[in-house]
C-alpha cells in the first residue's frame, strides 16, 4: 500500500493537482493488462490511474497508454462519455496514465433488466456513431508501437496482423490451426481491405465490461463512460463490431443497429464488409489466444479461452477461406 500511497502522490504532483489531497487509493479489478487504481481527494474528487506491467507482453502492446490517452481525446471531440486524460506520462522510466473517473459500474455487474438493455444497446450505437465520426492522421496504432501510422489501411492491418502472428510464434501459442496457415488465409483475404480509406477511431475493446452504466438516482439508466480506451486504433469502424458482440454476431444486435443508425453510423454488411469482419475477428481471437502466455494466467483459464474462443478463430478462417 505504501508504493502505491506514494506513486499515486508523486503522480498527482506532477499533474499539477495537490498530493496533500490524496485521501485514499483503491485498486480496481476486470483489468487484465495494466496496474489500475482509483484515487479519492479529499474534495471529493476522483482519477484513475494506470500503470504498465514491466513484463513484457505482445507487439502491439508497447506504449498502450499513449493510445489511451489518444482515445481520451477523441471520445472528447465526439462528445462520448469516457475519461479526459489529465497527465500521460508515457515515454518516463515509470509509464502513468492519470484520467479521471466516469460514474457507473461496468455493464457486467451492473446487470441491466430486459427492459433497460435495449434503450442502453441503442444508446450505446448511438455514441459509437460519433466515436467513428472522429478521424486520425493515417491508419494502425497511434502508439507507434508497430512502427509510423500508414497511409492505407491495407498496410496498416498487415503490420498488426504480422505483428501477432509474430508473437504467437514466439510463444507458441496454440491456434486450432499452424500459424503459417493462419497467414496464408488472411493474406488471401487483402484485397477487402482496400474500401477502408478514411482512417476512423476504433476502440476495438468495447466489451461489457468496458461500458460503465449509470444509475441516477432519478431518472433512467444510461452509459456512464466507455473506458480501457488503450487499444484504440485508427483504422475501419467496423472492427469496433467485434467486440461489441463478442463471440457472437452484431448482426443480432438490432438495438444497438438502430442507434448506430441514427446518429449517422453506416452498418452494411455487404460480401467485402463480411470478409473485414472476419478478418477482424480472426486478429481479435488470435491476440486472445496469444496473450495468456505472457499473462502467465493459468491452466484453468487458458483451457476455457480455448474452449470459447479457438472455435471461433477457426470459424472465422474458415469464412475467409470460403469467400475468397
Amino acid at each position: 500500500m505504501g508504493d502505491s500511497w506514494e506513486r499515486a502522490r508523486r503522480v498527482l504532483a506532477g499533474a499539477g493537482l495537490p498530493p496533500d489531497a490524496l485521501a485514499g487509493v483503491r485498486p480496481l479489478s476486470g483489468g487484465t493488462y495494466n496496474t489500475v487504481e482509483e484515487l479519492l481527494l479529499a474534495d471529493g474528487g476522483r482519477y484513475v490511474l494506470k500503470v504498465p506491467p514491466a513484463a513484457p507482453g505482445l507487439r502491439h502492446e508497447r506504449r498502450l497508454l499513449v493510445s489511451e490517452a489518444e482515445f481520451c481525446a477523441g471520445a472528447a471531440e465526439a462528445g462520448v462519455p469516457a475519461p479526459r486524460a489529465v497527465s500521460v506520462g508515457g515515454d518516463t522510466s515509470v509509464p502513468y496514465l492519470l484520467m479521471t473517473a466516469c460514474p457507473g459500474e461496468p455493464w457486467t455487474e451492473a446487470e441491466p433488466a430486459d427492459g433497460e438493455r435495449a434503450e442502453l444497446r441503442t444508446e450505446l450505437g448511438r455514441q459509437v456513431a460519433r466515436l467513428h465520426r472522429v478521424t486520425g492522421p493515417g491508419f494502425g496504432y497511434p502508439s507507434g508501437a508497430l512502427g509510423p501510422l500508414a497511409p492505407d489501411w491495407r498496410t496498416a492491418f498487415t503490420a498488426m496482423t504480422d505483428a501477432v502472428l509474430t508473437d504467437a510464434r514466439d510463444y507458441g501459442a496454440r491456434l486450432p490451426r499452424p500459424v503459417d496457415e493462419v497467414a496464408a488465409v488472411i493474406r488471401t483475404a487483402a484485397g477487402a481491405l482496400d474500401e477502408v480509406t478514411v482512417p476512423a477511431l476504433v476502440h476495438f475493446d468495447l466489451w461489457p465490461g468496458n461500458i460503465l452504466v449509470e444509475r441516477p438516482a432519478a431518472g433512467k439508466a444510461r452509459i456512464g463512460g466507455l473506458v480501457d480506451g488503450e487499444r484504440m486504433f485508427w483504422g475501419d469502424p467496423l472492427a469496433d463490431f467485434v467486440s461489441l458482440a463478442l463471440l457472437g454476431d452484431i448482426r443480432t444486435d438490432r438495438a444497438f443497429l438502430a442507434g448506430y443508425g441514427e446518429a449517422g453510423g453506416r452498418a452494411a454488411f455487404g460480401a467485402a464488409a463480411r470478409v473485414r469482419l472476419a478478418l477482424y475477428r480472426a486478429y481479435l481471437y488470435l491476440i486472445m489466444l496469444t496473450e495468456t502466455i505472457p499473462r502467465a494466467t493459468g491452466d484453468e483459464h487458458e483451457r476455457r479461452v480455448q474452449a470459447t474462443v479457438a472455435p471461433e478463430l477457426e470459424s472465422a478462417l474458415a469464412e475467409i477461406g470460403d469467400s475468397c
